[in-house]
């Protein structure tokens, strides 16, 4: 864990130095595009050991609207300059800064919010065992998640009866059979956007 820990830093702080003209020209469109409201995106989320946090990603929703906390491709509350960032994932790179903070890792389960994590329960709470990740084995396996949603009748419904139960399973796998070189591959996949082998989704 100790050599996760050392990437992390050292690779948040890479990526940050390098990156941050890319990340400037995303804060000036999201200026110009949609005006009214934060260029940065803040929410509480739960961190190790159940810890809370605030996590930081760029705005791609309307600053006004009354949706749930389960995002459908395609919703009148994701702008159109938010459903490109969101498609590739650029909504995220903020998060580099709460990696080299500490509170988030590279790799790990997905940060939840607090209602979510309420729910989890016996052994399912040992995904609370490691950093929350920018990206993990299940973000792998439900990268069109917004996709999938959008195709069923009750979204809501179908990410808690069957999404996040399966993330749970898939997370505590990744716990399970955790281990640097794992990491690497999880990085290198979400960044080709290959799908995991089935062993590590069981």
């Amino acid at each position: 864990m100790f050599l996760k820990e050392v990437f992390d830093r050292f690779m948040a702080l890479l990526g940050l130095g390098v990156l941050w003209p890319f990340l400037l020209a995303v804060v000036i469109l999201i200026r110009v595009k949609m005006p009214d409201g934060p260029v940065i995106f803040k929410q509480k989320r739960v961190g190790k050991e159940g810890c809370l946090f605030t996590m930081y990603k760029f705005r791609s929703m309307t600053v006004r609207h009354s949706g749930s906390s389960v995002s459908v491709a395609g919703e009148s509350r994701i702008t159109p300059l938010g459903a490109v960032l969101r498609k590739y994932k650029l909504d995220e790179l903020p998060e580099l800064w709460n990696v080299l903070k500490g509170d988030m890792s590279f790799v790990g389960p997905r940060p939840d919010v607090p209602g979510y994590v309420d729910c989890l329960t016996g052994e399912e709470r040992e995904v609370l065992k490691l950093k929350p990740g920018i990206t993990g084995p299940a973000s792998l396996k439900y990268r069109c998640e917004e996709e999938v949603l959008a195709k069923v009748e009750d979204p809501q419904k179908y990410n808690d009866e069957v999404i996040f139960p399966d993330k749970v399973r898939i997370n505590k796998n990744y716990i399970k059979h955790w281990s640097f070189v794992l990491d690497m591959k999880i990085i290198i996949y979400t960044i080709i956007r290959k799908d995991l082998e089935e062993e590590f989704l069981r």
